[in-house]
């Protein structure tokens, strides 16, 4: 009996330690794989932060090289800055045009129509600056050039953006400043902090906008290789859209900027709201304090469309 009651006890003891020693086990490869996942999580992330950090690197590489080389030939570098100065300004000299005939233009004054020029006009001006040569990947494509950057250890799209970067542009950039700061000092405002806030925030979202405009155009032309001008379209047509008030265009076209295409978070909606207007579609009107996310957004889908137009690409000859 007392053989039996041992080997009795000896069992469950043996098998509590097994039991125990399964739980343990089990919590161990638990613990393991919570700390693989989060190991790959954190390297994944460094890899993105590697590659961002590079990637600017090299476009602040490439743009000094292209700078010191625009800046040898001096006085040609002042004489094309001042012809895209005079060019862009020729728009505003057709407003300025328009209202020696007119005392208002779909109800606004010069001074709102201004302000409403100088935020996309510098916003765009901005984007033209860092990311115009960008259009220039549909000709890369057809011509098999785009195959010298695929072997390159550097993002391929630091290098397009780079490419030939035309210092010239800051004349289309101090352009849309001065008209702005034209509207701002005209226009009949009640100005408070936050509306005061709201004028460099459109500036720098809308450039911000632009840009990932004119990367999904980019990679559009992964598969369309010839269409630089529908990209322009909606990068140059768009900033010339937006430097007249909302109440001129179709209520379709109106919610196609909107909720389609958000050139209207530029600066149709937050420079109604500092101007005091109502916009012509129906919206909430925090929306006019949605620019910032909307720039978030436009980028993250911007980085996706570029992505999968790289994948895509097969180069010449394929």
């Amino acid at each position: 009996m007392a053989g039996s009651e041992a080997l009795a006890g000896g069992g469950s003891h043996g098998a509590g330690a097994v039991a125990d020693g399964g739980t343990h086990g089990a919590g161990a490869v638990a613990g393991g794989g919570s700390h693989g996942t989060g190991a790959l999580a954190d390297g994944g992330a460094r890899a993105r932060r590697a590659l961002l950090t590079d990637g600017v690197r090299a476009y602040g590489l490439i743009v000094a090289m292209w700078v010191r080389s625009t800046m040898t030939y001096r006085a040609s570098f002042v004489m094309t800055t001042l012809a895209s100065f005079a060019t862009t300004a020729f728009d505003f000299v057709a407003i300025l045009l328009m209202f020696s005939h007119i005392d208002a233009l779909g109800g606004y004054s010069l001074a709102e129509i201004a302000v409403l020029y100088g935020v996309t006009g510098t916003a765009f001006g901005l984007c033209d600056l860092v990311l115009g040569s960008v259009e220039r990947l549909g000709r890369r494509v057809r011509d098999g050039t785009l195959d010298t950057l695929l072997v390159r250890p550097v993002p391929v799209l630091a290098q397009i953006a780079a490419d030939r970067f035309a210092l010239r542009r800051v004349g289309r950039v101090a352009q849309g400043v001065l008209v702005l700061g034209y509207g701002l000092l005209t226009v009949d405002v009640a100005w408070t902090p936050l509306k005061a806030l709201m004028v460099p925030a459109m500036v720098l979202t809308g450039a911000v906008i632009f840009g990932a405009v004119f990367v999904v155009g980019a990679a559009f032309q992964f598969w369309a290789q010839d269409a630089a001008q529908v990209q322009n379209a909606f990068t140059y047509g768009g900033n010339t859209l937006l430097q007249y008030p909302p109440t001129v265009f179709t209520k379709d076209l109106v919610r196609g900027v909107t909720f389609v295409v958000p050139l209207a978070f530029v600066n149709w909606l937050p420079a109604l709201y500092v101007l005091g207007r109502p916009y012509p579609v129906e919206v909430p009107q925090w929306l006019a304090f949605a620019p910032p996310l909307v720039a978030v957004a436009a980028g993250w889908a911007s980085g996706i469309a570029w992505r999968a137009g790289l994948r895509a690409y097969r180069s010449t000859g394929s």
